[in-house]
């Protein structure tokens, strides 16, 4: 099975790494109890980081399985990736 994301697969493993990287980062400036305000800003920034992946693979899933579903012709396909899409929009915003 072919992923929206599929093209930019590895760009976005990359990414899911350095965000790792950034998140044990956080870890040892607990562990260093640096100051609060500087972790809050490395927590931003992780989220921020979170953010853009999550809109890469949303552009994906736009691009390639709700556009694919409604050119099928296949009206209960078509229904259920807009559906699916727009409870995905749902779960990305509500945590705003």
């Amino acid at each position: 099975m072919t992923h929206g994301y599929g093209k930019e697969q590895k760009a976005i493993v990359s990414r899911l790494r350095r965000i790792e990287g950034q998140v044990r980062g956080l870890e040892r400036m607990v562990d260093d109890e640096r100051y609060c305000i500087d972790i809050l800003t490395q927590i931003s920034a992780v989220t921020t980081a979170l953010d853009g992946v999550a809109l890469k693979i949303l552009e994906g899933h736009v691009e390639h399985c709700v556009t694919d579903a409604l050119a099928s012709g296949d009206e209960v396909e078509a229904e259920a990736k807009r559906r699916e899409l727009f409870d995905a929009i749902h779960r990305f915003t509500r945590a705003r």
